[in-house]
């Protein structure tokens, strides 16, 4: 079932029932990456999970990460009746989260941080750069091989075909104008003094080949969080939840299940 949030800004699809559980999909991806986890998390939980501003039918936001956040903290008040949440976000989705924790501190329960990180290496600030530059130039096309390398090994390319036809239509639908402002936002992020605000627990978890974002990304990440543990997922890359979903559920064994 969709249903609009944040002042009908934030499109949602919810389902199961129990305590509030939001997931936030990447950059690269689409809330459909989450399809393989629902029917199991729904189980346990009302499980919601909204297309990020700009993304699908969800409204753009101006004034990148911390107004994306804003936004979305908006959506996850309205959905969990004003009551603290559980939070899991990949990619992209996990930098939102993670801004939206220190922004909003009484906003989640706890935290699932999926292939994110607090700030980038110079080389990495270059690829959002360069992501940015050639599809303004060329179009989102131009870069599709690129962002599918981001999310996936070439060996996994290789083995599943089918899938990865359906996620470069998913990326080729992904506003130009939207993926270039993350891009830029995320070009520019460091949140690596704020840290210290995320006061509740938080599970970090980052897929082994992750080219996207490394593990040394998360490795930081949890060493500056209060509560945090660190997990990596053995043959992944960066949308473990859509690679292996029986590993990224048994991974969450434990904080979640």
């Amino acid at each position: 079932m969709d249903r609009l949030l944040a002042n009908g800004t934030v499109n949602a699809a919810q389902s199961g029932e129990g305590p509030p559980l939001f997931l936030f999909h990447s950059l690269l991806s689409d809330r459909a990456s989450f399809d393989a986890i629902v029917p199991e998390l729904a189980g346990s939980f009302q499980t919601i999970v909204p297309e990020l501003p700009g993304f699908g039918r969800s409204r753009t936001v101006e004034g990148g990460l911390a107004a994306v956040a804003d936004r979305m903290a908006e959506a996850v008040r309205e959905a969990a009746g004003g009551a603290p949440s559980i939070v899991l976000g990949n990619g992209y989705g996990g930098f939102v989260a993670l801004q939206m924790a220190i922004l909003h501190p009484k906003i989640a329960s706890r935290l699932v941080l999926a292939d994110c990180g607090a700030a980038f290496s110079e080389p990495g600030r270059e690829a959002f750069r360069n992501m940015a530059k050639v599809s303004r130039a060329k179009g989102l096309e131009a870069i599709t091989d690129v962002a599918m390398r981001r999310l996936f090994a070439p060996e996994f390319q290789e083995r599943h075909p089918g899938l990865m036809q359906d996620r470069r239509a998913a990326f080729l639908r992904t506003d130009p104008d939207v993926f270039r402002a993350a891009c830029e936002a995320l070009a520019g992020l460091d949140l690596r003094t704020e840290l210290a605000a995320v006061n509740v627990p938080v599970l970090v978890l980052v897929g082994e080949h992750d080219e996207a974002t490394p593990p040394p990304m998360s490795r930081e990440l949890a060493a500056g969080l209060p509560h945090a543990e660190l997990k990596i997922i053995p043959g992944c890359a960066h949308v473990p939840q859509l690679q292996s979903p029986r590993q990224f559920l048994g991974a969450l064994e434990g904080f979640l299940l």
